[in-house]
């Protein structure tokens, strides 16, 4: 969910900088450094890694200090070594162009899932099963495709690609934020309704409702991709036991998801009780995390 509401340990310090970016300082005293994580509005994947990355640092001694920002201001502050790392980085193709344009600048710390994939998700018993199909079946949707932020790029990937590539001019491409249209796809699941959404793999909302992802024969949304831990280019310097430990860092899907619904979907506000409760019930795989070995996440 963009934008939560931090509940950090301690006093937390919230500044809005040119309506994008949200910072909040969490409260720890360990000594052996600051660590400022980059996390981007509206990726809820990204925002419950770094959560759990910041309970696993601060348990090994660092400070560390979040800051909101969307995904581009975000790239650039990596690359200027005002934030450290970013848990969040798609690739090859959602982030490309950020990497072509910083990529200089920043170090790639390799993938740390690889089930990542933009989709137009339906409910599962949808009477369709491909992109093809939809402009054929618009008003069993309400002529409506829901979608996310106006300036995503899963949004631009939609409009440039998907719509004229499977003649969906004619239906009314919604876009605002994702909160929004989670409530509208947690509404219509609600009440048996079709919706037809813009998604992403991983994301709770497959955890949490039976939805399929309609098939894309033009590849319009393009392949698979990666989640890619990226560091500044100091971050190797300055922090290498945070370097190294992004380097051996992976962890699947399903793990994902249950820690995606122990923060969004439980109903609390207090992410970091979440996360604690979280880690107390996956232990050998939180100490997995900073063991110095790549492991399976189960």
């Amino acid at each position: 969910m963009p934008k939560r509401a931090l509940a950090v340990l301690g006093a937390a310090l919230i500044v809005v900088v040119g309506g994008t970016a949200v910072t909040a300082a969490s409260s720890s005293g360990g000594g052996k450094g600051q660590v400022k994580i980059a996390v981007f509005n509206g990726w809820p994947e990204g925002e419950a890694v770094s959560y759990l990355w910041k309970h696993v640092l601060e348990k090994k001694g660092y400070d560390v200090e979040f800051e909101y920002a969307d995904a581009g201001p975000a790239f650039a502050g990596l690359s200027t070594g005002d934030y450290d790392i970013a848990y969040d980085g798609w690739l090859p193709t959602t982030h490309k162009a950020y990497l072509d344009k910083y990529g200089d600048a920043l170090t790639d710390l390799g993938a740390w899932n690889e089930e990542a994939k933009l989709t137009i998700a339906v409910n599962k018993d949808a009477p369709i099963d491909s992109l093809d199909q939809l402009a054929s079946h618009a008003d069993d949707f309400g002529n409506r495709l829901v979608g996310i932020e106006p300036g995503a790029g899963l949004t631009d990937a939609t409009q440039n690609k998907v719509i004229p590539g499977y003649g969906l001019k004619g239906m009314d491409f919604v876009t605002s934020s994702t909160p929004a249209m989670l409530a509208e796809l947690t509404s219509a699941m609600k009440a048996h309704q079709n919706i037809a959404v813009t998604l992403w793999r991983p994301h709770w909302a497959y955890d949490e409702f039976d939805l399929k992802d309609l098939k894309d024969p033009k590849g319009a949304l393009g392949a698979a991709e990666s989640l890619h831990s990226i560091g500044s280019k100091q971050l190797a310097t300055k922090l290498p036991e945070v370097a190294g430990w992004a380097k051996d860092f992976r962890m699947d899907s399903d793990l994902l998801y249950s820690l995606e619904n122990a923060m969004f979907n439980s109903g609390t506000k207090d992410y970091d009780k979440a996360v604690s409760t979280w880690m107390g019930q996956h232990e050998e795989y939180v100490a997995s995390l900073t063991a110095g070995a790549r492991v399976a996440s189960r």
